[in-house]
């Protein structure tokens, strides 16, 4: 199979396995989702939405947050790790966002980037989930997974987001990214050894085939 006929085929066999794909961050603004994403760098989304709760609870507003004191924001998000860098951008971000910005999350990725802590892979999960455009979230799942499949062969996020693009469909890619996120969690770990014995990619997964998944029955 060629490689764009893996990609649509594991879209397909995904939606089956996965018919709601929702991003795991809880979040009902925009800019909030923007922060949550932020903390889970390095951490757990379960973790991230504990903090948030208690974030946004001190802090209910945009202009709260940006007005905050960066120690007061470092003291609640401390549990995410990172903590000092992770308060200081999520300050200057809310800053701009409601001084410079009207309040007004950026619909793009190169606005988004612009925004301090704010990398590509925020960024399409912005632009995709809040703004519906077609994305492409590199994440650690992301890159593992279709490394394994074959679609790519590079570590690199940027350049397996490009290759990416022109392999999924784009009003479905962003979905995708979701899934692959679960379909990470679940089955095809970043284990030496993730759980081929139960994965429905198991016949177009370049790792398996070559021998290096399990094969355990």
């Amino acid at each position: 199979m060629k490689k764009q006929e893996i990609a649509l085929e594991a879209v397909r066999r995904l939606e089956e396995l996965y018919p709601d794909a929702l991003c795991s961050l809880e979040a009902e603004e925009p800019y909030r989702l923007l922060i949550a994403v932020r903390l889970a760098a390095q951490c757990t989304d379960e973790r991230v939405n504990k903090i948030t709760e208690i974030l946004f609870d001190r802090f209910p507003t945009l202009q709260s947050l940006a007005d905050a004191e960066v120690e007061e924001i470092a003291e609640i998000v401390k549990p995410c790790g990172l903590f000092r860098t992770k308060a200081r951008d999520i300050s200057a971000l809310c800053k701009i966002l409601f001084y410079e910005r009207g309040g007004l999350v950026p619909d793009t990725i190169e606005e988004l980037c612009k925004l301090p802590g704010v990398g590509r892979k925020t960024a399409n999960l912005i632009v995709g989930d809040v703004y519906g455009k077609p994305a492409v979230v590199v994440d650690t799942h992301c890159i593992r997974i279709t490394n394994r499949l074959g679609l790519v062969a590079e570590k690199d996020p940027t350049k397996i987001e490009h290759q990416l693009r022109k392999l999924l469909p784009p009003e479905k890619s962003n979905d995708f990214c979701h899934r692959i996120v679960l379909f990470g969690r679940d089955i095809c770990s970043a284990r030496t050894k993730p759980f081929c014995d139960r994965c429905p990619l198991q016949d177009i997964c370049q790792h398996y085939s070559t021998g290096k998944g399990d094969t355990r029955k």
